[in-house]
């Protein structure tokens, strides 16, 4: 980033989008003070967008988005817009492919304020991080069709597709424990044995880092019984999808958990991984914690600010551990709650760590 002043485009979309938003607003204000400095533009965006301009990624929101710093993103669609021309996640497809966002990235941890909600038994850490290809694959091949007896869908990717998002998973186990393992299906699909020819090839320019793969069905699998034994996991698109939804459940709650689609030019996108919950909208309960965490992941990758990240991170595991969570962690406090605890751990920290410095 460039600019002294950071420029974040805001899209809180659709259902409990504003709620959680306003809340990672909230903490990312909390957090910043007079150490980070940004401006907010916030434009409609799925749901909100067609309702406001008839399409759910409207002209004014993608200008503001390519020329921001980052895009932060709440939760778009439901119901409501489940008959429309076009529907909000349309525009998520779109905003992905407009801003060359071809890898998403999610990480997966079990920190001791989450092992109890955990549905596995934990003996060694779990930290390890999901590089999914974004803008490819079955998701967007053709030709796809359906009719009275058949249906058609295609998964086709070239060389140049694997090799970029490669690069970043292998960037990324750099900064990280050194690992990659590439999932796929090479015993059964043709893109499968593309992917490993190109990933190999990637693999000979980090020798630093220990490269093996995996068939998915064995992933799925390990990623319950030995999820220890991942660093950074590299696969296709909708391989990507389920097994990151799988990683996700271990945590002990998808409420939890940030994810980062980023390119390799312009701003990246953070968002939470759960969608805009219809049922509880406008009750004061949705979970903040995956939207506040997608601010921390925010300010570690795009703006190089882990410092700030720590201590919301710090301050989250505070908070939970206090059992001040919302009633999908089994609690009963309300999304402001929650959010304002964070925000008080944010400043007694500060306050503690300012006491410790000048004595």
């Amino acid at each position: 980033m460039t600019n002294q002043v950071a420029k974040i485009t805001v899209l809180s979309g659709d259902y409990i989008g504003p709620e959680i938003m306003k809340a990672g607003l909230a903490v990312l204000k909390a957090v910043s003070q007079d150490q980070f400095h940004y401006q907010i533009d916030e434009h409609p965006f799925g749901g909100a967008g067609i309702d406001q301009f008839g399409v759910p990624l409207p002209d004014e929101t993608l200008s503001s988005a390519k020329q921001s710093d980052a895009v932060l993103l709440a939760a778009i669609g439901g119901p409501k817009w489940d008959d429309a021309p076009n529907r909000p996640e349309k525009g998520l497809l779109q905003i992905r492919q407009e801003l060359n966002l071809f890898a998403n990235i999610r990480p997966t941890s079990i920190r001791a304020a989450m092992q109890r909600y955990s549905p596995i038994k934990q003996v060694e850490p779990v930290n390890f991080v999901i590089v999914r290809e974004l803008t490819s694959g079955i998701y967007f091949g053709k030709p796809r069709e359906i009719d009275d007896t058949h249906a058609i869908d295609t998964m086709r990717y070239t060389v140049e597709e694997i090799r970029r998002v490669a690069r970043v998973a292998f960037e990324m186990a750099m900064k990280r424990k050194r690992h990659v393992t590439m999932v796929d299906k090479a015993n059964v699909l043709a893109t499968s044995n593309l992917w490993r020819r190109v990933v190999a090839e990637v693999a000979a320019d980090f020798p630093e880092v220990h490269y093996d793969t995996s068939y998915v069905d064995a992933a799925a699998m390990k990623i319950i019984s030995a999820p220890e034994q991942f660093d950074v996991i590299l696969t296709e698109n909708m391989f990507g999808d389920i097994l990151s939804d799988e990683a996700a459940e271990i945590t002990g709650s998808l409420g939890t958990i940030p994810s980062m689609s980023r390119g390799t030019d312009g701003p990246a996108l953070y968002e939470p991984i759960h969608g805009s919950a219809p049922d509880i909208a406008g009750k004061g309960i949705a979970n903040p914690l995956s939207m506040i965490n997608s601010v921390a992941m925010m300010l570690a990758h795009t703006f190089d600010r882990s410092d700030l990240a720590d201590q919301i991170s710090q301050s989250v595991d505070a908070v939970i551990d206090s059992g001040t969570v919302t009633p999908d962690l089994g609690g009963n406090a309300t999304t402001n709650q929650v959010t304002n605890a964070i925000i008080q751990q944010i400043y007694e920290r500060r306050h503690n760590y300012v006491e410790n410095d000048v004595r």
